[in-house]
């Protein structure tokens, strides 16, 4: 007789395994980690990964998709909440410089499935995606139908970047800092019109 598999235990169970697969690329970079490893640091067997996931490619996949999702998720969350343009554009910095640690996290892991990707097609059509959704969302927060929107949420997406990769060659990155210049440059590119 087959076994019956519940569905939350398996939704959760492979939760469990995209966060340690994410804090073991974190730690020892997606070139350097294998599946081994990411099974050890989840306490599973490398066939739980391969059966959930079918190789470490299809692993990054799941950790950069759930990511994207959460952040995503988190920032429309708090710009909903903002009663004011101004507190929308200072919580949509605080957003994307989270915590040291979150931000410093995630930007690692970022960029290492952007190299990953660049070799990878099913890779960079995850990639495309993740671009996609980001454009969304800083579309929603230059408005929709701004006048020239499309290209101050291109301006917005590249500040953003530009920071978080100085934010990750920074050797003691101080959080209000770049949540500063972030705002800053939000506001110019916002008030100035891209």
């Amino acid at each position: 007789m087959a076994r019956r598999v519940n569905p939350i235990q398996e939704r959760q169970r492979r939760t469990a395994l995209e966060r340690a697969a994410y804090l073991a690329i974190f730690e020892q970079g997606y070139a350097g980690v294998t599946l081994e490893r990411i099974a050890a640091h989840a306490g599973v067997s490398k066939g739980t990964l391969v059966y959930h996931f079918g190789s470490k490619e299809g692993l990054l996949a799941a950790v950069m998709r759930r990511f994207v999702r959460t952040i995503a998720a988190a920032t429309r969350r708090a710009l909903r909440l903002a009663p004011t343009p101004q507190e929308r554009l200072r919580a949509y910095a605080e957003n994307q410089f989270y915590s040291v640690e979150s931000t410093r996290r995630f930007y690692t892991v970022y960029l290492d499935f952007l190299a990953a990707s660049s070799r990878d097609p099913a890779l960079m059509a995850l990639q495309r995606a993740f671009n996609e959704e980001t454009y969304r969302l800083d579309l929603e927060l230059v408005g929709l139908t701004s006048s020239g929107a499309a290209d101050r949420a291109w301006h917005l997406r590249a500040l953003v970047d530009g920071l978080s990769v100085r934010f990750l060659s920074d050797p003691a990155p101080d959080l209000t800092h770049y949540r500063a210049l972030c705002l800053a440059g939000l506001t110019r590119l916002l008030e100035q019109g891209g």
